[in-house]
């Protein structure tokens, strides 16, 4: 920042003038008035290093849950630090409420247990496809034997059937699950909306009504997931690739994904998950997780609906030496998706006065939205904006 300007911002806030702070996700307003020195000699600090995080941001979910009135400096701090990781990194870790850990615990130990006694071969019905037309529409289990990966797919409104149209009995705590997380993804889409400078629940017209009307089926979905089973027949002949040193390595068919999710939130049991950062480089997510963190990256939904100012993570799973564990890796993932039925489009920004380019300018139907292909090259190609955010500690935490 040049020398001009933090003077300038510095003198303000000694003057006691309102200040603003922006970058491409982050507004922050800040009056002199009540401010206690502390504050005050920590946005000295912030104008004058303009720091970046130099990992992964952390936040907790009860920061991040607004309230009447004026924004908090816990509320201040947790959307800036979101905003900066979502910027740098397109993903954020966040720590639930301790029962709410607790349940996703519960949960990743049951989903071992269900795809432990599974049969080790694969209906065809049950492969998965990559139908586009289905997307809101699965539910129940599906293998995909080219990725290693098995999942199950909790979808309120639907019941799954096997094949044989015999009931299926899912992994435990599903309902409870879905609802945790779900209520999590809608407000961690809210601090995103805030730092956006948009109105508060800008896109929840949208998004699934709460609760679901009688006979209406959930767009969003919580996918139970299993990756390297060792037991998963067939899969041996589809993507490994062995080390000189031993480890095993999956590299999916598509080397990067992107999910057409507005938020997705993600709980494994063991590491694996990377996401290109704002350098391109691929950077490991999960490798230091709290029992009650989860990972938290936005999708192409909401790419679209801010008209490209939310990146969606280009993610893809490594998993290395599972040799012995005889239940792989296996994860909780919930998507929280748009209505197939609503139109995305760009006029919540242009009402926040936000430039949208002419590629987002024109409205689109969610579920022709979710069929059409995506180019990467297009999706990818970020401009190398300046942006500032609050000092940080050792541990990489805000420090105000």
């Amino acid at each position: 920042m040049p020398d001009l300007i933090i003077s300038g911002v510095i003198g303000a806030i000694l003057k006691g003038y309102h200040i603003m702070f922006a970058t491409e996700l982050n507004i922050i307003c800040i009056s002199r008035s009540g401010l206690c020195s502390s504050v005050i000699a920590g946005l000295e600090c912030f104008a004058m290093t303009g720091t970046v995080l130099p990992t992964l941001g952390r936040v907790k979910l009860t920061d991040l849950i607004s309230s009447e009135g004026l924004a908090s400096d816990s509320y201040l701090i947790a959307t800036s630090t979101l905003s900066q990781s979502l910027l740098q990194y397109s993903a954020v870790i966040v720590q639930l409420p301790k029962t709410d850990g607790a349940l996703l615990r519960s949960g990743i130990d049951s989903a071992r247990l269900y795809f432990h006694q599974r049969a080790s071969g694969y209906p065809s019905e049950m492969i998965h496809t990559n139908n586009s037309r289905e997307w809101c529409r699965t539910s129940g289990y599906y293998s995909d034997p080219q990725a290693w990966q098995e999942s199950y797919d909790y979808r309120p409104g639907l019941t799954s059937t096997e094949p044989d149209n015999i009931l299926e009995f899912p992994p435990s705590g599903l309902p409870d699950i879905f609802s945790i997380l779900g209520k999590a993804a809608r407000d961690i889409l809210d601090a995103i909306t805030f730092s956006l400078k948009l109105r508060s629940y800008a896109f929840a017209g949208i998004l699934d009504n709460v609760p679901l009307r009688p006979e209406e089926i959930s767009s969003s979905v919580l996918s139970v997931c299993c990756h390297l089973r060792p037991s998963f027949q067939g899969a041996q002949h589809h993507n490994l690739a062995t080390q000189e040193d031993g480890q095993l390595l999956m590299f999916p068919d598509h080397e990067y994904q992107v999910d057409k999710s507005f938020i997705t939130i993600i709980k494994s049991d063991r590491a694996g998950l990377h996401v290109r950062d704002f350098h391109g480089r691929m950077v490991l997510l999960d490798g230091e997780l709290g029992p009650q963190e989860v990972i938290v990256y936005p999708g192409l939904a909401l790419y679209q609906a801010s008209a490209g100012a939310v990146s969606p993570a280009l993610h893809r799973i490594e998993t290395g030496n599972l040799h012995g564990h005889m239940y792989g890796r296996c994860s909780l993932a919930f998507k929280l998706m748009p209505k197939s039925l609503a139109i995305l489009c760009s006029s919540e920004m242009s009402a926040a006065g936000r430039v949208v380019e002419p590629q987002f300018q024109l409205p689109i139907q969610v579920d022709e939205f979710m069929q059409r292909s995506h180019s990467m090259d297009q999706l990818f190609t970020r401009n190398n904006f300046q942006h500032y955010n609050f000092p940080t500690s050792q541990d990489g935490k805000p420090v105000i």
